[in-house]
């Protein structure tokens, strides 16, 4: 009994849109071993001409120089992945969080007049983008498609199962109850 519910639970909180060409893929931060690689099969697909990675703020270990900076480390994925540098925008200024991203997708939209966007991120983490991105980008004619990413250790038809399926589900349900009464 728990096996369908929980997978209904999932698929009922998980947002995966139907792709259409766009003007630009949006590679959010964190989730690297997600989000670059889905962004370059998108790429590769034919679905946009470039691609967006942010420039998030630096962490303690990248301020001391232990580690690259996550927007190089993005860039390289992408890189690996047979994408053109000159088809790889940085976007944002020290972005912490998923509305400081919010706002720079709508920066960079308002600034070259762009129209369309894709998301591809976590499985869960796609209902709080698609309600975030949507309520900033009302008002400039922009608008932005999620792409559903399940991560190598779970499925939306395991998740319970697994560690990291529980700790994203939970997760994901206080933040975006957080984000509805900040933002």
């Amino acid at each position: 009994f728990r096996s369908p519910l929980l997978t209904g639970l999932a698929n009922a909180w998980i947002v995966n849109e139907p792709l259409a060409k766009a003007d630009a893929i949006v590679v959010l931060g964190g989730g690297l071993e997600i989000r670059p690689f889905e962004a370059a099969r998108l790429y590769h697909e034919g679905l946009a001409p470039k691609i967006l990675l942010m420039d998030v703020k630096p962490s303690p270990t990248t301020k001391l120089g232990i580690m690259p900076p996550e927007k190089d480390l993005t860039r390289q994925v992408l890189l690996k992945k047979e994408v053109p540098d000159s088809d790889c925008i940085t976007i944002g200024d020290g972005v912490a969080n998923t509305y400081d991203e919010s706002r720079a997708v709508r920066t960079w939209l308002e600034k070259t007049g762009a129209k369309k966007v894709i998301i591809p991120t976590d499985l869960f983490h796609t209902r709080r983008v698609r309600w975030l991105f949507r309520k900033q980008l009302k008002g400039t004619g922009g608008t932005v498609t999620v792409r559903a990413v399940a991560p190598e250790q779970y499925q939306a038809t395991n998740w319970w199962r697994h560690e990291e399926g529980l700790i994203a589900f939970q997760n994901e349900v206080v933040k975006d109850i957080y984000y509805h009464l900040k933002y």
